[in-house]
């Protein structure tokens, strides 16, 4: 089975490499998340007299550099003079030289938006009538080639190791305690750790050649280097790597003292057991308690920190309800992280835990549960983040944004189904767990009756035996007393015998030596005593018993063969176990239900990788709102420019968008002649698809600021529907004259929008 699962594996990775890719290679070049929605002169505008000055006004806030701003003549020459100018909101100018000749100019800008996108483009408006020009200005900006793919690369790199890092911790701690001492989920946090520390380190030192030049060589630039540290996006680099520091002290305790804390193995409850208070398998003592609440503590302080350098220097930063829209940003970050950095650890224990750890149902219980508040999460947070970015549902289908939206939409709920697999087949898991769980106590419990069985037939056996040995004994006792009783008889009369025996011939030697005494007398002198015979006493020799002598030790040759014996006895026991060890391997990937989840959680991370890979798109699109804004400005134009509305000394336009129902669209402004003293003006309010629409409230009001003047209100009259006019319009003098409109759209929802009108 394992040499069949590995080519399919290698072959569902590689297609979710080369998806990624592809997703990433179509994002570059980035697109703008500030978009111009208006210019003065107008893009393709043909003026009687050479104006003073060029403004641009864009969808948001800007960041501008001496050349951020070049005019050029129908020769190429520059014609701007001075550094380009921020008179009033998102308008910025820049001063040309006198007395242009007529002919076709061209203006192209490069700037920064607030949320930290490069912005590219050019445009041409003539002076009395159109002309050849020499010029060839495109709309590439420094994000084309090679250093915009690099950033867009590492941009992704650096969100794929927040999620490694942030969501494996997750996991460790939240889920799985034992995965602390698993060298494979050590290794893909460090990782993790490791892809966002470099990826943060190149996008700091990519930074200043991706905002400005666009060339390689500008990479290890101190001057641009030292410009984007200045930046809010190199502040927040910085502050990233910081937190990186201490994540890295957090990883260290993680995988030091908290591992030595976890069990190497979690038991599984049973499954009547897993339906509440389950505290993550957190069982031990106060000072592991202690250490499990200060590593959760100080790793959210740390992860929400790391997301927070992403929500205060892009999307969120910028636009409507910025104040709420950067925490929500922080949560959806750490919600993706919990739900897709869990999924990547979850498979990596799944597939390389070792057999003496292995990842127990409780801990993939516990993630199902974590993946699903994540879920949950994410949808509340996406629907705001959604309405802010877009802003009508035309958005979803007729702008990039909306339509990668679609596509991660989709993406999520293909992981969602996925997920729910796998959620069937930890039930089935489970089920299997504790069905084998009754077998095997009904086999013990037979095997205990059979031996309870035995050990009373061998009870009763050993009773009998014993009788029949006591009845034997008895016999033999009876069968010794008689022989013994039959033997003393006979050792009595034998004896008595040998007594009459031994009489007999004491009697008989006595008589004898009697009558051999009485005839040596009769034959011996008288005087003489017979010789008496001593005695001879006996000698007997004590033999000295002699032990051989005792064996001292073993040999040499004992003692090597010993030590060899106990060499190849330690081998036998390694193999032992690492048979052991692969046979419970084998056993517990032959599972099928186990096989069933890690197949369908290999699936959720493969769609998780081009998930991540469309988010990072997503981020770098300009959003729907803005898109939409700048479509509505150029259509109010075009349509000013047919119906006469543009033909004042002075026509302004400017998109507004209040923030409540029908609070998008565009307003614009004739002020003719625009000149000092008496002046006539009309504004016309459209809705985004150029048609014009009625607002309960239109105000206008006047400010030069140069000399203190204002802001001078005017109360337009309405018309006809989309159309207010004002006349004798005093303006006491010439100058750079701002132009505020407050549009009101309901009686909560109004919003102010301006641009700067050369008066005189």
């Amino acid at each position: 089975m394992t040499q069949t699962i590995a080519p399919r594996v290698r072959t569902l990775v590689l297609l979710i490499l080369a998806v990624a890719g592809a997703l990433l290679a179509g994002a570059a070049p980035v697109s703008a998340h500030a978009a111009l929605t208006g210019s003065d002169p107008a893009q393709g505008a043909v003026v009687d007299t050479a104006p003073s000055q060029v403004s641009l006004t864009f969808s948001e806030p800007i960041a501008v550099g001496d050349d951020s701003v070049r005019v050029l003549d129908p020769k190429g020459e520059r014609v701007d003079k001075g550094d380009p100018a921020n008179p009033s909101g998102t308008t910025y100018s820049v001063r040309l030289v006198s007395g242009l000749p007529d002919g076709t100019y061209t203006v192209a800008y490069q700037v920064v938006s607030a949320d930290s996108h490069p912005v590219a483009g050019a445009f041409t408006f003539s002076i009395g009538a159109p002309s050849e020009t020499t010029v060839s200005v495109s709309a590439q900006g420094s994000d084309d080639g090679l250093v915009g793919w690099l950033y867009g690369f590492g941009r992704y790199v650096s969100y794929a190791g927040f999620v490694v890092l942030a969501g494996g911790a997750a996991f460790v701690l939240a889920c799985w305690a034992p995965g602390a001492r698993v060298r494979a989920v050590q290794r893909l946090v460090v990782s993790g750790w490791l892809a966002l520390t470099s990826a943060t380190l190149g996008l700091l030192m990519l930074r200043g050649s991706y905002t400005t030049s666009g060339k390689v060589g500008d990479v290890f630039d101190l001057e641009l280097l030292g410009d984007v540290l200045q930046a809010k996006t190199g502040a927040a680099l910085v502050s990233r790597l910081l937190l990186l520091a201490a994540a890295a002290l957090f990883i260290a305790v993680l995988f030091g003292a908290y591992a030595r804390t976890a069990d190497a193995v979690e038991p599984d409850r049973d499954a009547e057991d897993d339906g509440g208070g389950d505290d993550g398998g957190d069982d031990g003592g106060p000072d592991k308690r202690d250490l499990t609440f200060g590593l959760a503590l100080g790793g959210t302080v740390v992860a929400a920190g790391l997301a927070a350098s992403w929500a205060m220097s892009e999307h969120a930063s910028q636009g409507l309800q910025a104040g709420v829209a950067m925490p929500v940003d922080v949560v959806h970050l750490l919600a993706v992280a919990a739900w897709l950095g869990g999924l990547t650890a979850l498979l990596v224990a799944l597939y390389r835990a070792p057999v003496e750890t292995p990842v127990g149902r409780d801990a993939v219980r516990r993630f199902s549960r974590l993946a699903f508040g994540s879920v949950v999460t994410l949808a509340v947070t996406g629907v705001y983040q959604s309405w802010r970015q877009l802003g009508s549902w035309s958005a979803f289908t007729d702008t990039r944004y909306g339509q990668l939206l679609l596509v991660k939409i989709a993406l999520v709920a293909v992981m969602v189904a996925v997920a729910f697999l796998s959620r069937r087949w930890t039930q089935r898991l489970a089920d299997a767990r504790v069905s084998e769980a009754a077998k095997e106590a009904e086999r013990t419990e037979a095997a205990e009756e059979a031996e309870r069985t035995e050990a009373a037939e061998r009870a009763e056996e050993a009773v009998r035996a014993e009788e029949a040995v006591r009845a034997e004994e008895a016999v033999r006792a009876k069968e010794a007393v008689r022989a013994e009783a039959t033997q003393r008889a006979e050792e009595g009369v034998r004896a008595k015998e040998a007594v009459r025996v031994k009489a007999t011939e004491r009697a008989n030697e006595a008589v004898r030596a009697e009558a051999t005494e009485r005839a040596k007398e009769a034959k011996q002198p008288a005087g003489t005593a017979p010789a008496e015979a001593s005695g001879t006493s006996e000698v007997s020799e004590a033999s000295m018993a002699v032990e051989p002598p005792k064996a001292s030790g073993a040999s040499d040759a004992e003692k090597a063969e010993a030590g060899q014996d106990s060499v190849r006895a330690a081998q036998l026991a390694r193999q032992r176990a690492a048979a052991e060890a692969a046979r419970q391997k084998r056993l517990r990937d032959a599972d099928p239900n186990r096989f069933g989840l890690r197949r369908s959680v290999l699936a959720e991370a493969g769609v998780a990788v081009v998930l991540l890979a469309v988010t990072t798109v997503l981020t770098q699109t300009e959003p729907g709102r803005t898109e939409q804004d700048a479509r509505a400005a150029t259509a109010a134009s075009s349509s000013a420019s047919a119906t006469g509305q543009g033909s004042g000394a002075v026509s302004l336009t400017m998109p507004f968008d209040t923030g409540g129902k029908s609070g998008k669209g565009v307003v614009s402004i004739d002020l003719d002649p625009a000149q000092a003293g008496d002046n006539t003006l009309h504004v016309y309010v459209e809705g985004p698809d150029g048609t014009p629409v009625d607002v309960p409230e239109v105000k206008i009001a006047l400010t030069l600021a140069a000399q203190n003047i204002g802001p001078l209100p005017v109360a337009p009259d309405h018309v006809t529907t989309g159309h207010w006019s004002a006349s004798r319009v005093q303006i006491p003098m010439a100058g750079d004259w701002k132009v505020e409109v407050t549009v009101r759209t309901s009686d909560i929802d109004q919003v102010t929008v301006s641009k700067n009108a050369q008066i005189g």
